[in-house]
């Protein structure tokens, strides 16, 4: 979906580092049973997942057309017992979540993420309120 520029969407960020090795197995497991249906979501504009395996360090980012549809999503299966089954396997999650307007969305791939990952605002359009770590990445966002 091709965002309407002047339209505001939200936006969410999560930091998703699972506590060892040997939690990566079931990790990866619950993290593509969740990108299957996010594939088609209802109010998905668009989702990314930036890996660092061998850090075990993994963010997500992804734009709604409104919270509701964020909302939808987060609390059907699989995506809600999957936010419980690996609670144990996880070491400090986090989410961040802002308004971006569909002009910033437009700047699909390295900027947006730049700006998420960073707390920037390179725009009044684009306000991430939390600095994310860490600085060097590279990712892109599928629409």
């Amino acid at each position: 979906m091709k965002p309407a520029p002047e339209k505001e969407y939200v936006a969410i960020l999560s930091y998703l580092p699972p506590k060892s090795f040997w939690a990566m197995p079931q990790f990866f497991y619950c993290t593509r049973r969740i990108q299957t249906p996010l594939k088609s979501a209802r109010g998905l504009v668009g989702y990314s997942l930036l890996a660092h395996v061998v850090a075990k360090r993994f963010w997500t980012l992804s734009i709604w057309q409104d919270e509701v549809s964020l909302m939808s999503f987060v609390h059907k299966d699989p995506h809600r017992e999957t936010m419980v089954i690996p609670r144990r396997l996880m070491a400090g999650t986090y989410f961040v979540r802002w308004k971006i307007i569909g002009s910033a969305v437009r700047r699909i791939g390295t900027t947006l993420w730049s700006d998420s990952m960073h707390g920037n605002q390179s725009s009044d359009s684009c306000h991430v309120p939390t600095r994310v770590e860490p600085r060097n990445w590279k990712g892109t966002m599928s629409l």
